[in-house]
């Protein structure tokens, strides 16, 4: 037998057991990031807990140095080698790091009960649609949507300039987190991403949803001084509850009387701009026009007319 031939037929299993390994490596490369993206909210969860309770740590580490410190310093005080404005300093810096731990204590039992939040919040296996990563997009899109009505709704756009006026404080801060957040927005719910940059996105879309909040209340506010908006429906208003319409539907019929009545009012103004507007010269060949027309068919004649027509009336036969 050919020897080529006799190894092949010696080792023949190895392509198969290679192509076999490589295929289970493939699929428990792929369930593993499924696993990461399931749980990247839990995993971002301890990462800051691990990063509260170092923070903690250094600070109860900044309280002892600070009370050694001031321990020091008093005794020195005793002999004259330390002024009482010394150590009025120490005592200071021994209140600024025991108010440290607290805020330091406090993070860690508020990062302690996200831990718990989102162990409890974890999707099942194969739940694509409520993976963390998904969760957080959606929130953003929402508030992107909401933001767009105020663009795309022609009532909206004339009763809330505000919202759509980065002049305004509110709306420009709105703008500017929401910038923040689509720069750490992720391609898709399915990206792969490490938990701290999903801290970072999902801290800033937070931040986006307070932001416009704040802008929102503030466009309604100006819009309800200028008489543009009545008071904002709420879901659990008494005029809501009585009158049986809902929230969207009561908006409807808002935004039908802003479309008119704002409508009306800019027309009349306009009208007025135009009409304050108008030429010199305009008005001064209308004038001579006029004088002219008036002076030539209405001055003394032999029919007694006296030239107060604007427009000359027909001549009368005579007898």
């Amino acid at each position: 037998m050919d020897p080529l031939w006799a190894t092949i037929a010696e080792f023949w299993w190895i392509g198969p057991a290679t192509i076999g390994t490589g295929t289970l490596g493939w699929l428990g490369l792929r369930r593993e990031r499924r696993e990461r993206r399931r749980r990247i909210e839990l995993d971002a969860a301890r990462l800051e807990l691990r990063t509260a309770k170092r923070d903690a740590a250094t600070a109860r580490a900044a309280v002892r140095v600070a009370r050694a410190e001031l321990d020091r310093l008093q005794a020195e005080r005793t002999t004259g080698r330390a002024s009482a404005a010394e150590v009025a300093a120490a005592r200071r810096e021994l209140d600024r790091a025991t108010d440290d731990v607290r805020v330091a204590a406090a993070t860690a039992r508020s990062r302690r009960a996200h831990v718990s939040a989102a162990r409890a919040a974890l999707p099942p296996a194969g739940d694509d649609a409520h993976l963390p990563l998904a969760r957080v997009m959606g929130a953003h899109d929402e508030i992107i949507a909401r933001w767009m009505t105020y663009e795309t709704d022609p009532a909206r756009l004339i009763a809330f300039p505000a919202m759509t006026d980065a002049r305004q404080p509110a709306t420009a801060a709105f703008l500017a987190a929401d910038q923040v957040a689509r720069q750490h927005r992720p391609a898709s719910a399915h990206a792969r991403v490490a938990p701290a940059r999903f801290t970072a996105y999902r801290d800033a879309v937070a931040a986006a949803g307070r932001a416009f909040a704040v802008a929102e209340a503030e466009a309604w506010r100006q819009a309800r001084a200028a008489g543009d908006a009545p008071a904002r429906p709420q879901p659990g208003d008494p005029d809501a509850a009585s009158t049986g319409a809902p929230v969207r539907e009561q908006w409807t019929i808002i935004a039908q009387s802003l479309t008119q009545t704002a409508l009306a009012r800019r027309t009349e103004a306009l009208a007025r701009v135009v009409a304050a507007r108008a030429s010199p010269a305009t008005r001064t060949t209308a004038s001579s026009g006029t004088a002219t027309g008036a002076g030539a068919a209405g001055g003394p004649d032999a029919d007694g007319d006296d030239g107060r027509h604007v427009w000359p009336v027909p001549g009368r036969p005579r007898a």
